[in-house]
């Protein structure tokens, strides 16, 4: 491809957070009714995320009075005003396509939970990184003071 037609698409492209298939986002996109122009949220799961550049595609899906509503979004737009992720989802698969034919709770996606190091472990390793570093001497010194007086 050109170098040309690459750095107008490089132009366009804008900052979005990183989601992929599964997580629960809030697209916040304008809506033109008339004249007046307003704000529409549309939240859901990302069943698919398809393209690359100026070019690439996502597509959220929700149920919407018992009907599944899907709607497609350029991931650049300027239509959009904000991407939110409200939560992650713990999917193995690209392409969500199987929650088309799943209805009521069978259609919800697992939410990922972060596995992070254990609260307690690092506190230990901070307080022995913290002995470590020189403090310890003088520790030893207030002990020996201590049990000679």
């Amino acid at each position: 491809m050109s170098t040309v037609i690459e750095s107008l698409e490089r132009d366009q492209l804008r900052r979005v957070p990183a989601f992929q298939a599964g997580d629960r986002l809030r697209v916040h996109f304008q809506v033109i009714e008339g004249t007046r122009r307003r704000t529409q949220v549309f939240e859901g799961v990302v069943i698919k995320r398809q393209g690359h550049g100026a070019r690439e595609t996502f597509t959220v899906r929700k149920q919407s009075f018992g009907v599944g509503v899907e709607r497609t979004f350029p991931v650049h737009s300027p239509k959009i005003e904000k991407i939110e992720v409200a939560a992650r989802g713990d999917v193995r698969r690209a392409k969500l396509y199987y929650l088309r034919d799943r209805v009521g709770k069978a259609a919800r996606v697992p939410e990922r939970r972060y596995t992070g190091p254990d609260p307690t472990a690092t506190l230990e390793a901070q307080a022995d990184d913290a002995g470590s570093s020189g403090s310890g001497d003088a520790e030893g010194s207030q002990e020996r003071t201590a049990s000679s007086s």
